[in-house]
């Protein structure tokens, strides 16, 4: 058994040191705003924080992630009421949305260590994690608005 701190609790779970922690927050913790994407790091569909830092799920082994806190896009807020949940909804920033969650996390770790980035750090910032619908400019508007209104 394996001792994490997931969205600020403690939990447990039976799985494989090797396991991406993708599949335990899926499979075993039943977190699935986190989305598997490409399982090779080059999409962000999967971005999580680790110990604040964005970080792909699918690319960490759950072994690295023991011992570091781990915030997945529940934990973000559970309201739904964090500034860049409110921006995403008033720029109408998500197609079929199925990378939002993870661009939403990676903006919002852009955000803590950048809380007024300029639209070329945000271009910067954000080049990671991939949108198929190619909604990059609502992107973008989102969150110059949550830097905005914070």
């Amino acid at each position: 058994m394996a001792s994490l701190t997931v969205n600020g609790h403690s939990v447990s779970v039976d799985a494989e040191p090797q396991t991406p922690l993708l599949w335990v927050l899926r499979e075993h913790l039943g977190l699935t705003g986190t989305k598997f994407g490409c399982g090779a790091g080059l999409c962000g569909a999967c971005t999580v924080h680790i110990d604040g830092e964005a970080s792909f799920a699918c690319q960490t082994p759950l072994e690295a992630a023991i011992g570091k806190a781990i915030t997945t896009i529940e934990g973000l807020s559970p309201s739904g009421e964090h500034p860049l949940q409110r921006a995403w909804i008033a720029e109408q920033a998500p197609q079929c949305g199925y990378c939002q969650s993870g661009q939403i996390m990676r903006a919002a770790a852009l955000l803590s260590t950048n809380p007024h980035p300029t639209r070329e750090e945000i271009i910067d910032g954000m080049a990671t994690n991939l949108c198929r619908c190619g909604t990059y400019p609502r992107i973008v508007r989102a969150i110059e608005r949550a830097a905005r209104e914070g």
